[in-house]
């Protein structure tokens, strides 16, 4: 499993998956993106990403300065926090590893910035599978939280205590 940069090429990919029932089960309803607009767009607070197996694309991966993130939707964040957004694009694709992996690959590129101090995540308050799946990669319930029309609960992962 790699991530690579998304690229305006991956538009109708990316807009494809978010019709799937399942990437909509897990962002919701108003959580889709303009692809042809948002993936040429470079800003320093925000980057796209595709994990990829062996050259297949697997599933999308976003990784945000919760604190710089230009639309403020965690709202006063401390300095030196990310937020991951993580999908799967094909359902055929669940319960096969690839997530786990990307999260791994998430994680590692989170905390490789040594400023970093924690990593949230919000996945929405109906999706236990998805919170069990984060809670599998050690973030912890911060509280719920209410984003536009969606009920969500926020994880955290704080940086690992150096050995």
């Amino acid at each position: 499993m790699e991530l690579r940069r998304a690229t305006p090429a991956d538009a109708a990919l990316l807009a494809y998956w978010d019709t799937k029932p399942h990437v909509i089960a897990a962002t919701g309803d108003d959580d889709v993106e303009d692809w042809e607009r948002e993936l040429p767009r470079e800003v320093p607070w925000r980057e796209f990403l595709i994990g990829e197996e062996g050259g297949r694309p697997i599933g999308f991966v976003a990784i945000i300065d919760a604190r710089e993130e230009e639309s403020h939707y965690w709202g006063d964040a401390e300095p030196n926090l990310r937020a991951i957004d993580i999908w799967l694009g094909e359902e055929a694709d669940l319960g096969q590893g690839y997530g786990s992996a990307m999260m791994r690959l998430a994680i590692e590129r989170c905390f490789a910035d040594q400023d970093v101090t924690a990593i949230l995540i919000d996945p929405l308050t109906r999706n236990n599978r998805a919170q069990r799946f984060y809670a599998r990669h050690g973030f912890i319930v911060v509280g719920p939280r209410r984003f536009g029309d969606d009920d969500c609960t926020v994880m955290r992962l704080d940086r690992p205590s150096p050995s």
